[in-house]
C-alpha cells in the first residue's frame, strides 16, 4: 500500500525517534523535533510510539491515499481535510481509497506529525528511519519529501489506537521559560551575564532549522574572548559564539564545536524547542539537575495518563 505525495509543503520528512549512539562517528540523532506530539500521533494511529512518521514544518503536505488508511496527526494546528471532512489536530481519521488529505499552514507552532496506521517503509541506516538532511541518508533518499514521491506503508500493527482523554492535551507545557540546566563551560560568563542571559527575552531568527535555533537579544559575553578547544556537544546546548547572540543545538547538531556553551535546554522542554518558530520570543529559566530528572519522569506520566480506559 502506498500515499502519493501531490504537494510535499515546505519541508516534510521522515523520522522516528532518532539515531543514537553515533555521535562519536560525527553523526546527529536526527529525529522527530517534538518527539511528545510525534508519539501521540503514533499511539493515535495504533503504532508502535517511536514509529516512522511524516514531520511536516509550517505548511503541510498533500498527499493521496491508494487504499482505506487510518491516519492521525497531533502537534502544532493546521487546517486539515480529508476531501470537504475537516477534522481537528489530536484526532484520527479513516482516509477512504483515492482520498486525498490535505494538511494547511502551522497556526501556533512549527511543526506537526502525520501518522500512518502501520508505520511508513524506508529502509532503516544505522538502526533509524529519520532523515537526515545534512548527511543526505535516512528517510527518502536522505532529503525532503518532493511531489510525485510514492510513500510504502507498513504491513500492519499489533496495536489497537488508543482514544486521548477530553482536554487531556492541554497539560502540556507550551509557555513559560524553558527550563536549562547549567552548561559545561558556564563559568566562562560571569554571574551579571549569567543573570542577564536568564532575565533576556530573546527571538528565533529566521536563520534557524533543525540543526539549531539561532536567537537574537543580549548579546551575552564571556569574561575573556579566548578559544575553546573542541569538545563533544550534548543535544539542546545553548552555545555562545562570538557575537554574543546564542544558538540551541538541536536535533540535526553538529556533534562536536568550539563555542562556550552556558546552558542546556532539558530533556522535558524539547518538544518547545520543536514547535518553536521564527520570530518567537523565548526565554530560560535554570533548574538543578534533580528537578530535569523529575521534570523527565512527570512528563512521561502525563504521556500515560492522557488516555481513556480502554
Amino acid at each position: 500500500m502506498t500515499i502519493r505525495v501531490l504537494k510535499p509543503g515546505l519541508s516534510t520528512t521522515v523520522q522516528d525517534g532518532g539515531r543514537y549512539g553515533y555521535a562519536h562517528l560525527g553523526i546527529s540523532p536526527c529525529g522527530a523535533a517534538d518527539t511528545v506530539s510525534f508519539r501521540i500521533a503514533n499511539l493515535l494511529a495504533g503504532n508502535d510510539e517511536y514509529a516512522p512518521a511524516l514531520e511536516m514544518t509550517l505548511l503541510g503536505a498533500t498527499l493521496e491515499f491508494e487504499r482505506n488508511t487510518m491516519v492521525a496527526i497531533s502537534g502544532a494546528t493546521c487546517d486539515c481535510k480529508v476531501g470537504q471532512y475537516r477534522f481537528p489536530i489530536n484526532t484520527r481519521v479513516e482516509a477512504p481509497a483515492g482520498a486525498v488529505l490535505q494538511c494547511g499552514s502551522m497556526a501556533d507552532g512549527a511543526r506537526a506529525y502525520l501518522a500512518v496506521r502501520g508505520g511508513i517503509e524506508v529502509p532503516l541506516v544505522m538502526g533509524s528511519a529519520s532523515t537526515d538532511l545534512r548527511g543526505g541518508f535516512g528517510g527518502i533518499d536522505g532529503r525532503r519529501l518532493r511531489a510525485g514521491d510514492v510513500i510504502l506503508l507498513g504491513k500492519g500493527t499489533r496495536s489497537s489506537p488508543k482514544h486521548l482523554r477530553t482536554g487531556a492535551i492541554d497539560g502540556l507545557p507550551r509557555s513559560g521559560p524553558i527550563r536549562v540546566t547549567r552548561g559545561a563551560q558556564k563559568d566562562w560568563f560571569s554571574n551579571e551575564e549569567n543573570e542577564k542571559f536568564l532575565a533576556t527575552s530573546f527571538t528565533v531568527s529566521e536563520q534557524s532549522d533543525r540543526a539549531g535555533l539561532r536567537l537574537k537579544g543580549g548579546p551575552i559575553q564571556p569574561l575573556e574572548k579566548k578559544q575553546l578547544l573542541t569538545d563533544g556537544i550534548p543535544l539542546g546546548a545553548v552555545q555562545v559564539p562570538q557575537d554574543g547572540q546564542p544558538i540551541i543545538l538541536f536535533v540535526d547538531q553538529q556533534t562536536t564545536g568550539g563555542y562556550p556553551k552556558i546552558a542546556n535546554v532539558i530533556a522535558a522542554a524539547m518538544h518547545r524547542v520543536g514547535q518553536l518558530r521564527p520570530r518567537d520570543e523565548v526565554r530560560f529559566a535554570e533548574v538543578s539537575m534533580a528537578e530535569a530528572f523529575e521534570a523527565r519522569r512527570a512528563q512521561e506520566r502525563w504521556l500515560k495518563d492522557i488516555w481513556q480506559n480502554s
